[in-house]
């Protein structure tokens, strides 16, 4: 949920995302156990025959003010401090009560007041100037695009391709989807809705076998097979396979003529209607959960598509945020409406944390712009104004916030409705974007033309981009720029104006 905090305003936030507490120093005993461990390993190794190459000197034992690292971030520590490059700087003297956090605790803007007074009142070690430059070492060898890259990537909240991340545990009340079997039979993956279609078939048939070969040895019908004196119950039964295939031929109405239930008993007949109402049943319910599992358009979101990424840029003198979606299919979607939400969380006045806080984006549902007419791909545009929550955010803040944008297209199914929508199947198609995804300064390139009489879509160009000239600065800055500059022209036009004005002439 710490994923959606903003990150902070210093170039640590590429280096940990999850605000975490610090690792704090252990017992001195402890630590000078450990140093020895250390020293006996490194003893061990330099007697073994190793590649001619220069290493630094390595301390072991413990140093008084150096704080205590676990075993596999002391090796990883001493591999960089081995491995320094000559051209890392040389260590710059530490103020009194200085802190060095870890790797993954470096966002300390996203730890709340309490636990960084904490932290800070637990930890009172001055690292040393070798672990020092040795971390920072560590630091400059981060600042690879490919690392950065790996340590920018975190958990979505909704894929790509519209999969919900979110997994639902410790339902204590699971009787409810019992109470609702047939949505729980549909929405089973279709292994699963596969083994319970052919189980339900399989057990009625086994159950009434049974109850079929129960009977007919009761009766004695399977001692006396071949007495044309004996009057039989159920007759060519002479064991359990024989019972089985009469099931089977009675629930699905085969009929092959020679096992058969005959009116010398009772049980027999209203063992045979029984099982006749309870295969309708299974028939009506199963069949039923298949052709709506077959039928529904959850696939039909596949061929609407969303772009890999959103711009920002100027339409109409405002700063936008356009993406563009786009229909694969002939049949088109009816009553197309698509909005946004923002997933983002924050701290408010009182410090409550808010995880996951979801916000509405406009994209025009007061003038009826968020119902699309989906013939072709459309750009959708959501203008950040005064009211949107990327009113302050520029280009360099868009950097280190933290955010996701959720888009939602939904309609219904043009082959599956009718002139009044009521039977239509509504389809809803997902993406998302973060805050990697938006591409500041950029516009979509057309991706329509005319040739012979209609219009021809290239989704060739769907994902392509080009760079426009765009200030990096928020819309909030534009507009008061905007205003200051109108208010300069007014007094300056004022000024001329009172200069400029013929001077009047005393009457007679």
């Amino acid at each position: 949920m710490l994923a959606y905090l903003p990150r902070p305003p210093t170039d640590t936030s590429r280096y940990g995302t999850f605000p975490q507490k610090p690792d704090l120093p252990a017992a001195p005993g402890a630590l000078v156990e450990d140093g020895r461990q250390q020293a006996a390993a490194t003893t061990a190794k330099r007697s073994a025959p190793m590649p001619n190459y220069s290493s630094a000197p390595r301390r072991s034992g413990f140093v008084p003010g150096e704080p205590s690292l676990p075993p596999s971030r002391g090796s990883l520590a001493t591999q960089y401090h081995r491995g320094r490059p000559s051209w890392c700087p040389p260590p710059a003297p530490q103020e009194a009560g200085a802190r060095l956090y870890p790797l993954h605790a470096l966002s300390v803007a996203n730890i709340p007041n309490s636990a960084r007074g904490k932290t800070s009142a637990r930890s009172s070690t001055v690292p040393t100037p070798e672990g020092l430059q040795s971390r920072r070492c560590k630091l400059l060898e981060e600042d690879s695009p490919m690392v950065q890259a790996s340590k920018r990537q975190r958990q979505r909240y909704v894929t790509k391709v519209g999969k919900c991340q979110v997994n639902l545990g410790n339902i204590q009340d699971k009787k409810r989807f019992l109470s609702d079997i047939f949505t729980t039979i549909v929405d089973l993956k279709y292994r699963w809705f596969l083994f319970v279609f052919m189980m339900c078939y399989i057990v009625t048939w086994v159950v009434f076998g049974i109850i079929y070969f129960f009977d007919a040895w009761v009766r004695g019908d399977v001692g006396h097979q071949g007495d044309p004196e004996w009057r039989a119950c159920i007759e060519n039964v002479d064991g359990f396979v024989s019972a089985l295939l009469l099931s089977v031929e009675s629930q699905r109405t085969i009929g092959y003529g020679t096992r058969m239930v005959t009116a010398n008993c009772a049980e027999g007949v209203i063992l045979l209607m029984a099982q006749s109402i309870v295969g309708s049943m299974i028939d009506a319910m199963m069949v039923g959960c298949m052709f709506v599992k077959i039928s529904r358009p959850k696939k039909r979101a596949q061929t609407l598509i969303f772009s890999k990424n959103c711009v920002i840029s100027r339409r109409d003198e405002k700063l936008c945020l356009m993406f563009r979606v786009g229909d694969l299919r002939e049949s088109h979607m009816v009553d197309a409406k698509i909005r946004a939400k923002l997933i983002k969380s924050r701290q408010t006045a009182e410090g409550e944390f808010i995880p996951l806080e979801q916000s509405e984006l406009n994209l025009g549902y007061d003038t009826g712009e968020d119902r699309l007419f989906l013939v072709e791909p459309q750009i959708i545009c959501h203008v950040i104004n005064r009211h949107s929550p990327f009113w302050d955010m520029s280009a360099e803040s868009l950097r280190r916030e933290q955010f996701e944008i959720i888009i939602i297209l939904e309609g219904i199914v043009e082959a599956t409705g009718n002139c009044c929508l009521a039977t239509g199947m509504t389809c809803q198609a997902r993406t998302s974007y973060t805050e990697d995804e938006i591409l500041w300064g950029y516009r979509f390139e057309p991706c329509m033309s005319l040739e012979k009489g209609a219009f021809q879509v290239d989704y060739s160009r769907f994902e392509m981009t080009f760079e426009v000239q765009t200030p990096a600065a928020s819309a909030k800055e534009l507009h008061e720029l905007k205003e200051l500059e109108q208010q300069e022209h007014s007094t300056l036009s004022l000024y001329w104006d009172h200069l400029l004005q013929p001077c009047a002439l005393p009457g007679p």
